[in-house]
């Protein structure tokens, strides 16, 4: 249900700057989402739909580009994908790694016309 909120977030983000560019309608909003944010696209894009009717947005595409989750560990400076959630370095075994992509939520882009 977080995908509401997340969903509104953008709508008045993509409203806002179609406005300030003085666009007659929004065509399309690009997102990141990373992995480990678990925000569910199909939702995400279902909200915006429903939140843009009537609105400069209105019909407007949500494209989201799925960031994968990658992780390094600072013992042996191996980077690897945490698989089913197991947060240990493949290499050496140390629990101490560091996430370095898959946590990203934002909008990469707004097309307007």
């Amino acid at each position: 249900m977080h995908e509401l909120s997340i969903a509104r977030e953008i709508v008045n983000i993509a409203l806002r700057k179609g406005e300030e560019a003085g666009a007659s309608r929004i065509e399309s909003v690009r997102v990141r989402i990373g992995e480990f944010t678990a925000v569910e696209p199909d939702c995400l894009r279902l909200y915006f739909g429903a939140l843009t009717e009537g609105t400069l947005a209105d019909g407007a595409a949500l494209k989201a580009e799925i960031v994968p989750l990658r992780a390094v560990c600072p013992a042996c400076d191996q980077p690897f994908t945490p698989e089913a959630l197991c947060f240990r370095c493949p290499g050496c075994g140390s629990p101490d790694i560091s996430i370095t992509s898959g946590r990203e939520l934002y909008v990469e882009s707004i097309e307007v016309t």
